[in-house]
This record gives C-alpha cells, structure tokens and sequence, in this order.
C-alpha cells in the first residue's frame, strides 16, 4: 500500500519549512501553480499543495497545462510576453532555463542554500548569469519497457543493440498476432513533430556514435554518416514493428498501447512504470526496464537527459509566498512522496538509497547510472534559439520516418536551415 503525502511529511520541521508565512501578518494570499499534466502529475499536485495550502493558510489553483512540452513552452511565453501575474509557479523543462530566463525569479534569497542537496549538473542546469532561476523538481532519461512475460514466452532475452530489439520485436510481434491478437505491436515510442521526437532522436544518434544535433562549442555537428545511420534504422520500424499510427504518437500514445497489451516493447520516461503496475492496468507485474540499446556492437547506450523544475514568475503578485511553496513542492519529503506514487526520479542522490523508494522502483538502483550520464540536448549551446533548433530537429527527423526524405537528404538540408537559425552565433 502506497503512503499518503501527509504520512510522508509528518512536520512542517520535517519539510524545513519556515513559519508560515500568514503568521507574520501578511494576508493570506492565492497562488497560481501549473503542474505536469502526464502521468500522475496532476492528482500528485493536487494533493501536495493541499498540504502546503493548510499548513500556510494559502490557497492554490492548479493552472492546465497541455500534454505537448512545445505547446506549454508556446502558452507560457505568451504569458509572459503580456507579464501576466495569473501564474505564480512555472514547472520548467530541463531545456527552458536559458530560453525563459528574463521571466523567472532568482530563488537564491528564498532556498537556503538546499540547492546543495541536488544533483550539481541540474542545479548548474538551473543556474543563469549567477542566478537560480528554477529548483529541481524531478529528472528523467529514457528507458526501455518490455514485457518481460513475452520475452521469456519466445526464448529471447532483453535487447542490447537496436538490431536486436527490431528482430525480438517482430518475433513476439508475428507470434501474438498469430495468436489472434491482431492489434499486436513489437514496438512504441514518440514519433509524432513535437519535442518528445527530439528526445528520442538525440537518443538514436548518440547510440550509434552521431555526436549530437550541436556539440559543446556550438558547432552543427548532424550531418554525418552515424546519425544518417540511426535515421535510416528508425525509419526501418515504421510500418514493420511498429505501427503507421505512431508517427503521432506522444507519451501517453504510446503507453496507451502498451499498457494495454498490445506492445512488446515501449521507449518511454520512468513515469510509465507506476501506471503501468497499477491495479487497473492490464500488464501489471509483466514489465521490465532496461537501458536503451546501443546503436550496433560497436555503439553505446544513449539516454536523452529530460526533468522538470518549478520556479516563480517574475510576474507574481506574491513572489515570497511561491517561492515557498516552489521549496516545498522540491523537497526531500515531497519528492520521496512522488518517487513512490508516480515512479519519478528525484534529484536528491541521497533518495536513491531510500529502502521505500527502492522498494516502488528497483530499477532506481539497478539503472542509477543511467539517469546521472543521460544525454542532454544542445539547449546550452545554442541558448534562446533552442526552440527553433529543435523544432528543426524534429521536422527533419519526422519527413525521414514518415517517408517523405531521406535520411541523406534530411539531414543536410537540417544543416543549411541550422546555420540559418545559428547566424554566425547563438
């Protein structure tokens, strides 16, 4: 049985919460907050800011967010560009800090210095121009789902290369159909135009030693024989392991079909094991998680670098008030709470040897490597102009997979369009 928040935060001493904040005589005030709306975000949101919001004398609204990281970067910024005070606590993607970073409040005067406890990369992630614009809320890479009871049924053994994945696929793939399950997929993941595909490719390309859309020095570095390879390979699974219909796919499409059965195999982010344990799922105690494959014998294995952060608009009418409640929210106690509730890794190393948070993801401990070398995207290299390399990014990739280029051909007219985009710098 799965704690409530409020047994995992038994004080407020416990949270390092100072005195709420009412108490000194301010007002009690509303603050705005938008939560993750994948997964259990929403539901595990819902129930920690009740707990702040009691604990303060404050209220808080839960602000909607879509499902696409594209969309929610596009609703903020028009928030922002209207410096509206309508939303007080941002959550923020690993690649947003250098891109938003006019609109955020430095949280240096409000942590503490608790910022200490995370992982150095993600605080230095967070940190712009001496500024902490944003505290670790969770991390993420992406991992490989499959169900173990389906490997074991056919004599394979879980994937190390992607040539191995593509061929156990079809083989479990051809032999459930055959058993009457026609709807029966070897293989899931998000290949629909939007940053999820970004994600995945950056995956696909640093497997088969492609480098990166942009290295370190800010030089466009795509164009090569490697990531042409990994283009060409993904494109393979199209229409063979994996179905036509996965050119839209997002998150949630793609643990949709898995979890219901109908995949063999499913690339996702570490929120997908809680879901798909669940009571109500129909693969519950069936799935297995490993490293992504490497791209061929010789390759690695690659996981794009992924987590959110909370941080305060510096449009918010009480910026001492939802920089608490941002505090809150990234805490030890809270992010024990939604490591064992909704399997999202924390980014505090110490909960990685909690016997409670083992106990709710094995696979914290077994693939703890994974999450602390995962591969980021060029956000830092190519800073406020992220979103248009991306966006490039995934376009390109998607007219590979769906047909419409190839691979070759993609790929160096990505390289024109980014040095377009780049102008001599970022």
């Amino acid at each position: 049985m799965k704690p409530s928040f409020r047994s995992l935060t038994a004080t407020a001493a416990a949270l390092a919460l100072t005195a709420p904040l009412w108490i000194s005589g301010a007002h009690a005030a509303t603050v705005t907050i938008s939560c993750g709306s994948v997964g259990q975000d929403y539901e595990n949101c819902k129930n920690m800011t009740a707990d702040w919001a009691k604990k303060t004398g404050h209220e808080v609204k839960l602000f909607t967010i879509p499902n696409s990281t594209t969309d929610i970067l596009a609703l903020f910024r028009q928030l922002f560009a209207a410096k509206s005070p309508d939303l007080d606590v941002v959550n923020v993607d690993v690649v947003w800090p250098g891109v938003i970073k006019d609109h955020l409040l430095d949280l240096k005067p409000y942590s503490k210095g608790i910022e200490k406890e995370h992982f150095p990369a993600i605080v230095a992630n967070n940190t712009v121009d001496g500024k902490l614009l944003a505290m670790p809320w969770f991390t993420d890479a992406g991992l490989l789902f499959y169900r173990k009871d389906l490997v074991e049924k056919y004599g394979a053994k879980p994937p190390t290369t992607w040539e191995e994945l593509a061929a156990t696929a079809k083989k479990i793939q051809d032999g459930e159909r055959a058993a009457g399950n026609k709807d029966f997929h070897g293989f899931v993941f998000q290949a629909k135009a939007y940053e999820g595909l970004t994600c995945d490719a950056v995956e696909w390309v640093h497997s088969y030693g492609g480098g990166n859309i942009v290295n370190d020095k800010g030089e466009i570095t795509i164009n090569n024989p490697k990531a042409v390879q990994a283009l060409k390979t993904a494109a393979s699974w199209i229409g063979t392991i994996a179905p036509q219909g996965v050119l839209n796919y997002a998150e949630e499409e793609a643990r949709g079909v898995f979890q219901n059965g109908n995949a063999a195999f499913m690339r996702n982010w570490p929120y997908a094991w809680s879901l798909g344990n669940a009571k109500d799922s129909k693969i519950s105690g069936k799935i297995g998680v490993s490293a992504l494959p490497k791209g061929g014998a010789s390759g690695q294995n690659a996981a794009t670098l992924g987590g959110w952060q909370l941080a305060v608009s510096k449009y918010s009418r009480n910026p001492a008030i939802a920089a608490d409640l941002v505090m809150f929210m990234t805490s030890a106690e809270s992010q024990k709470y939604r490591a064992i509730n909704g399997s999202y890794n924390p980014t505090i190393a110490a909960l990685y040897k909690d016997k409670d948070v083992l106990a709710a993801n094995p696979f914290f401990g077994s693939l703890y490597e994974v999450f602390t070398s995962a591969v980021p995207r060029p956000a830092t290299a190519t800073g406020a102009k992220y979103p248009e390399v991306s966006s490039a990014f995934w376009n390109a990739t998607h007219d590979v997979l769906s047909g419409q280029a190839t691979a070759e051909d993609s790929l160096k007219k990505l390289e024109g369009k980014l040095k377009q985009v780049q102008r001599g710098k970022w």
